[in-house]
């Protein structure tokens, strides 16, 4: 039996193909997105029609791959970027592009609405979350107010996987974890928050998509996209949930207390729990996972770029990228880099820019530029799971996927920062996967047959023991000193308006 995991991400659609019965991949593909070009500063959007298109397409060749095999797809799952509104007028016609990760055109709106409610304090007591500039709350006021005509004409908002499972099924709702994403969410009564919505404009409501279940079908595919992908009227769509809370799926964390580290575009810190996982403090950000429980969430926005820089600047390979990280000293010899290029979302600098500290004649080399651009990024994921630490988290092992932890020198730079054995899983498609198991969780349920989010993980997900690295104590002391000395100059230069 089959089922096929599809995410839609900023760069690209990716599909694939899960065989159940013997745990691996028969097939994958990719679509690459485009995004609109010539837009304002601070604008980041794309086109969701062209989503249709690249589903369709990387569907189409993974059943092809499939062959005669493709008689034994059962379900579809779908998992969406954590932000990305869709709205959908009465003709079901898309109303404007959507804007995506990185898109801060609203932040006067996330603001506004902050104001309103009393702050971030005021927001987690009445929601459990604040939502701020990426959340679809602060584009619904931004487009009531900028694009009236767009907001009047609306009939429809849908997340981008909730958009893609109506264009599969025809059904329109959403699950726990895509609307907690939102920001117009109750996280902990895990329902939309009526004094969110009513503050932007009470017409919203009915906007909005019923909250299914997680674990429960969307529907079935549509007669006719069966008929034309070659597939049986019976299949099923899955749920779909966000990219974060999927990629958690696909790690195997499934139990209370567990952690998922993704490395890829973005650095993202997934910490699974029984109970809502709600920060004060407002850094963590507190989700409902795509398994029926909650999450605490932190995204490391500046994971590639610094890497990325370095390699462009001086024309170097992936691996000669790491043989000189690793030809350095760990410390870099006191030389310590804020790699935030484009801002970063914990700690929150959403305007910040990169920082080189401790520069001298003899550190001041690619091969020290390259192990302090390395050690920021790990130093980065290290805060964010400090605070997870703070929020009672204490896993006996982080879980690692994602195309970054390719890297055994990141891994083990990993393990030293977060001063925890780190494992690498045996899929690093991410969410794609995660989408997958989630549609067979649901094909189950509705079959009458009981598996579990647990018992598919445990059956599906390993962790390499062989790519698994150990923490260094004294690298791990080491490297706290370093956290919070970068801690110290943010601390420091951000109030002072230099970060």
């Amino acid at each position: 039996m089959h089922f096929i995991g599809i995410e839609i991400g900023h760069g690209g659609t990716r599909a694939v193909a899960l065989d159940l019965e013997s745990a691996v991949l028969r097939a994958e593909a990719w679509v690459p997105h485009a995004w609109i070009e010539g837009l304002p500063a601070g604008y980041r959007e794309q086109d969701p029609a062209q989503w249709i298109d690249a589903v369709d397409r990387a569907v189409r060749q993974c059943l092809d791959v499939l062959d005669d095999q493709r008689e034994r797809v059962a379900a579809i799952g779908i998992a969406g970027p954590q932000r990305g509104l869709v709205l959908l007028d009465e003709a079901n016609r898309i109303v404007r592009p959507t804007k995506l990760a990185g898109d801060v055109s609203v932040k006067r709106q996330a603001d506004e609405i902050a104001r309103a409610f009393g702050g971030a304090p005021g927001l987690i007591e009445l929601a459990g979350q604040a939502p701020g500039v990426e959340s679809a709350a602060a584009e619904c006021l931004w487009l009531k107010q900028h694009e009236p005509y767009h907001f009047q004409r609306a009939t429809s908002l849908l997340t981008v996987q909730d958009f893609i499972a109506y264009w599969l099924t025809g059904e329109r709702a959403t699950e726990p974890g895509s609307a907690s994403a939102t920001g117009l969410f109750d996280v902990r009564a895990r329902r939309w928050s009526a004094e969110l919505i009513d503050f932007i404009d009470p017409a919203l409501m009915r906007l909005l998509p019923p909250v299914g279940a997680s674990d429960q079908p969307r529907g079935l595919l549509r007669p006719g996209l069966a008929r034309e992908w070659g597939l049986s009227e019976l299949v099923q769509v899955g749920a779909g949930s966000g990219a974060p809370m999927l990629s958690a799926l696909a790690a195997g964390c499934v139990t209370d207390g567990s952690v998922a580290v993704e490395i890829g575009t973005n650095g993202v810190i997934a910490g699974v729990g029984s109970a809502p996982v709600i920060d004060l403090m407002g850094e963590i950000t507190p989700l409902c996972d795509a398994t029926g429980g909650w999450l605490g969430l932190a995204t490391a926005t500046s994971t590639s770029v610094a890497p990325e820089v370095l390699r462009r600047h001086y024309g170097w390979s992936a691996e000669q990228f790491e043989a000189m990280v690793n030809s350095v000293a760990p410390g870099a010899d006191g030389l310590l880099w804020l790699p935030y290029f484009s801002g970063e979302s914990i700690p929150r600098l959403p305007e910040a820019t990169g920082v080189l500290h401790g520069i001298t004649p003899a550190n001041f080399t690619p091969a020290h530029l390259a192990r302090a651009a390395a050690e920021g990024v790990a130093l980065g994921l290290g805060y964010a799971m400090s605070r997870l630490r703070d929020l009672g988290f204490d896993p006996p092992e982080i879980r690692l996927l994602g195309p970054g932890v390719v890297s055994p020198v990141m891994r083990q730079l990993l393990a030293d920062v977060f001063g925890a054995p780190v494992v690498p899983v045996s899929s690093r498609q991410g969410a794609a996967v995660g989408a997958a198991m989630q549609a067979a969780v649901a094909f189950f349920h509705q079959s009458g047959e009981s598996l579990g989010f647990a018992e598919i993980a445990s059956y599906l997900v390993s962790g390499d023991g062989t790519a698994g690295c150990e923490p260094d104590p004294q690298r791990h002391a080491l490297y706290q000193e370093m956290m919070s000395r970068q801690q110290y100059l943010v601390d420091t230069l951000h109030p002072a308006g230099f970060l």
